[in-house]
């Protein structure tokens, strides 16, 4: 009979689940993941990395249509969207795979089932497996899912969500997508650079609207140029479904139209997974959908803890990773575990231009009553972004006119979602715009504009 008691059991194998199983096998301590469908969770399943697959797909589109500005030329290109799924799917198994290979190596147990909290310090498994386990320590991470809303609930055929927009049986000519945020735009950008005509309905006033207000208007104008349709301060009143079309009503600045699409994917958001794990009953407290926790994710309920998507935005895998670090070495009463500063979680979104940015925007910092410096360096002044044949982008820096903090780094262009971690790295260590300055970049490399960007932020850019 395998072993039923534990230290630290782990509900949910998602990003934030293993990676903080894992750390707390490091740490010596007896260790189980409980997980109801695939080890890796929706990031590496039905997420961040089969969705990364797909818009390579995409990105290779791109520079087929563009041949001849690289000296080349090709007849009758096409594509097969049956391979571009399936190696979507293939990548997603074989990390998958190796996080089940990760559990065997760090002698972690693996629970095939759902997982419902029975008690203090109790988790009863059914399902595939059946179990009653027992840990000094329980970690939720149970993740979220998709956000519907009344007359838009997706139906697998004419109304996606992200799962379904990931594995389409054919190519639809049109389709409309209901939200502008990361998800949102990277299937807009997917579709479009695959030939679909794809209409964006975002009810905000800008796109990507957690960006900065420069970085979001650069993106519209980059997407519209691309043949996108974008409707912001807009609602989605009504859905008409037909045989294999639907018709959307929509209202923007007090006017009415129809937009009729093949498809209609929606990216409004995500709830979090709260229900039906046994949190009745325990002092766990639960605000729109998300579990409260204190900032070693510990929630009200001695010795259960929360981390990654349950408990709230940003909504990013990294971050679930980081919490489930530093939850387990706060458990194990390591001094070296800090509480996370969300300034320091990079965003990515990998449409093209791909979108990337860390800490305050513009208007946050002045909000915040900082006195700001800020930098800008276009892609058209860099000679690498120029010979890849990628002029189209911008780096902007946020400094503290006062003390020189990098406050926040906020970028769109080729590469992007790499570039940003120079940013983290310098928030991180806390590093001002004189030891930015002081750094030397290498040349000729798309990184040259970071460097650029901080010296305009203080007059001194050298190439614009």
């Amino acid at each position: 009979m395998a072993d039923t008691s534990f230290d630290v059991i782990v509900i949910g194998g998602g990003p934030g689940g293993y990676v903080a199983a894992i750390r707390a096998a490091q740490l010596g301590m007896k260790t189980a993941v409980v997980e109801r469908e695939h080890l890796g969770g929706i990031c590496l399943n039905w997420g961040c990395i089969p969705t990364k697959a797909l818009l390579r797909c995409s990105e290779i589109s791109h520079l087929l249509k563009h041949l001849g500005d690289y000296g080349f030329s090709a007849k009758d290109v096409s594509f097969d969207l049956k391979k571009i799924v399936e190696r979507s799917r293939k990548v997603a198994n074989q990390l998958s795979s190796g996080v089940a290979f990760l559990m065997r190596k760090n002698k972690i147990t693996v629970f095939d089932g759902t997982a419902t909290l029975a008690g203090k310090g109790k988790v009863k498994v059914s399902g595939k497996t059946t179990a009653d386990l027992a840990a000094k320590h329980v970690i939720i991470a149970t993740g979220a899912r998709a956000r519907t809303l009344p007359g838009l609930e997706p139906d697998g055929k004419l109304v996606w969500t992200y799962k379904e927009a990931m594995i389409p049986p054919a190519m639809p000519k049109s389709i409309l997508v209901v939200g502008s945020g990361a998800i949102g735009i990277e299937f807009a950008s997917f579709y479009r650079n695959l030939g679909c005509e794809v209409t964006v309905v975002e009810v905000l006033d800008r796109i990507l609207p957690v960006e900065d207000e420069e970085i979001s208007a650069f993106a519209r104008k980059s997407f519209e140029k691309q043949g996108m349709k974008i409707h912001t301060s807009a609602t989605v009143k009504a859905l008409k479904k037909n045989a294999d079309d639907v018709v959307a009503t929509v209202e923007a600045q007090g006017k009415s139209f129809e937009v009729k699409a093949d498809r209609v994917i929606l990216a409004i958001g995500i709830v979090g997974n709260v229900e039906n794990i046994g949190l009745e009953g325990t002092k766990v407290k639960v605000e729109k959908t998300h579990i409260v926790v204190d900032q070693w994710c510990a929630t009200g309920e001695p010795g259960l803890y929360a981390i990654g998507d349950v408990i709230g935005p940003p909504w990013l895998a990294h971050k679930a990773m980081h919490e489930g670090v530093l939850c387990v070495e706060h458990i194990a009463g390591l001094n070296t575990a800090h509480p996370l500063d969300v300034k320091n979680v990079p965003g990515c979104t990998y449409c093209m231009p791909q979108v990337a940015s860390i800490g305050l925007t513009e208007k946050a910092a002045k909000a915040a009553g900082h006195q700001v410096k800020v930098g800008h360096f276009p892609y058209i002044g860099n000679g690498k972004a120029i010979a890849l044949g990628e002029p189209e982008g911008m780096i902007k820096t946020v400094f503290d006119a006062k003390t020189g903090e990098l406050l926040g780094a906020h970028m769109i262009g080729a590469e992007v979602t790499e570039l940003i971690q120079g940013y983290a790295i310098a928030k991180t260590c806390e590093s001002t715009e004189q030891e930015l300055m002081e750094t030397i970049f290498p040349h000729p490399t798309l990184s040259e504009m970071m460097h650029e960007a901080v010296l305009e932020a203080y007059g001194r850019a050298l190439h614009i």
